[in-house]
């Protein structure tokens, strides 16, 4: 049987873009088709494989990605109550965060499946002795368990370790020599993406960061690295941000002669999420949860609609879970692996954030690595750099959330819906740097909003 498109010629780029010259009449190619972005990449009308060399293949395994529930445990029976609610209503995974030691894990997970739910445990304590709690259990019940620690981000977030760094490193130490494939090195790449970095700087300080663990640990973290990532609005922008992870992580790990890719667990942005038309926050967060899972995320759990401003609720949980069924269950977006593969667009940005994430990787690394650069508020300001860049687009209403800067409803009024305080608060607090702190763009138009209403 003939080929259809053997019937027609190839067209070379050249052609297609002496043709795209001819029909803009006049108009400059340069100023009228290509769009800078603030990743200094260039976005241009088309894309031709002459443009590619060989592609370097990236298994994003779409097929088996997660569906998870994030809860912060502040009461072992009450959420052990909530977690077997929601598995029973569509959630196959698990994110816990564990507020105190004295939640126990037998409660929290008793006659939970653990053996066939992966869950995933987050602690706001350092305790290897509470670590070998859990490892104990996971061991006992034969639980599909990981455990994740960040010292280095807890500095990051809040400007102090858990107690200090040669405690927190002793206890890193002991809870890195109990059970193998239980505690895990977890590097929050969340906290540089909510503080406004760009995508080139969330790549390059993901790397940093965990080059860190890899300078000081070596060998003892083998197997042990996940990556916390949240995912913004620019969708296919945010699809390349996580291909090019893995393969920035993959240049790292043979540095090391690591055989291990990156595990991705994947949420929606706060950064970009609004108080007022709130529901504007299901559009964002569907298309941001679509990045994350056709960017290869091997967990993706999504973000309330109204988690600014109120307690967390079975409602606001139920329809964020749901949205994640959505793309499972009728959009198929696990029924095919490396759906975005052979996109040039794609491709092409891929490339370009990891070659601009790397340079600044290396940069980083020659100046004295990630903790240098982090003590000396070089990683602060850089971010706040890229923030104030992205606030004033958005303050001129080039940056665009609807509902928000763009076809607000005057008629809207949230004073007396709010259960919880939609805005970061500065503590005035001692600490050893100064913190990356969750910024949102909409937060000075939302507090004088507040202000005024009648």
């Amino acid at each position: 049987m003939s080929n259809l498109f053997n019937e027609f010629d190839n067209v070379s780029a050249a052609q297609w873009k002496q043709k795209i010259q001819v029909d803009l009449k006049g108009a400059d190619y340069n100023d009228t088709l290509i769009t800078a972005t603030q990743e200094g990449i260039d976005i241009t009308p088309f894309y031709h494989s002459e443009n590619f060399g060989a592609v370097q293949p990236i298994a994003t395994k779409t097929t088996q990605w997660k569906v998870a529930q994030h809860i912060r445990v502040t009461n072992a029976e009450v959420a052990n109550k909530n977690i077997k609610d929601i598995l029973n209503r569509g959630a196959e995974s698990l994110v816990l965060v564990i507020a105190n030691k004295e939640i126990s894990i037998e409660t929290l997970l008793q006659n939970v499946n653990v053996q066939a739910i992966p869950i995933h445990l987050e602690m706001e304590f350092l305790s290897s002795e509470y670590v070998s709690k859990i490892t104990a259990f996971a061991k006992a019940h034969a639980a599909n368990i990981t455990i994740g620690i960040d010292i280095i981000g807890q500095l990051a977030a809040t400007g102090n370790w858990f107690e200090n760094l040669t405690n927190d490193h002793a206890q890193l130490e002991t809870i890195l020599q109990l059970e193998a494939s239980q505690p895990r090195l977890t590097i929050h790449v969340d906290t540089y993406q909510n503080a406004g970095a760009s995508m080139v700087q969330q790549l390059a300080y993901a790397l940093s960061h965990a080059n860190e663990y890899l300078n000081h640990f070596g060998s003892k973290i083998t197997n042990k690295l996940i990556f916390n990532v949240t995912v913004g609005s620019h969708y296919f922008f945010e699809i390349a941000k996580l291909r090019a992870l893995r393969q920035l992580w993959n240049v790292l790990a043979k540095e090391y002669n690591l055989n291990q890719e990156c595990i991705i667990i994947a949420s929606p942005s706060k950064r970009n999420k609004t108080l007022y038309d709130y529901n504007v926050n299901l559009l964002r967060t569907t298309t941001e949860c679509m990045s994350a899972v056709l960017g290869g995320a091997d967990v993706v759990y999504n973000l309330p609609y109204d988690a600014l401003y109120h307690e967390a609720n079975e409602f606001g949980d139920r329809i964020a879970r749901n949205q994640l069924r959505i793309l499972k269950d009728e959009s198929y977006f696990d029924k095919t692996d490396n759906p975005t593969e052979g996109s040039y667009y794609i491709e092409s940005i891929t490339h370009q954030l990891a070659e601009k994430a790397l340079a600044l990787f290396k940069d980083i690394e020659a100046s004295g690595g990630f903790l240098k650069q982090l003590k000396e508020g070089t990683i602060q300001r850089k971010i706040k750099e890229c923030d104030l860049k992205e606030q004033a687009l958005f303050d001129d209403g080039k940056e665009v959330l609807l509902g928000t800067n763009k076809y607000p409803n005057s008629e809207d009024r949230m004073k007396h819906d709010l259960e919880i305080e939609p805005f970061s608060k500065n503590e005035i607090r001692k600490v050893l740097v100064i913190p990356i702190n969750l910024r949102r763009l909409a937060t000075k138009l939302e507090k004088e909003r507040l202000k005024n209403e009648k």
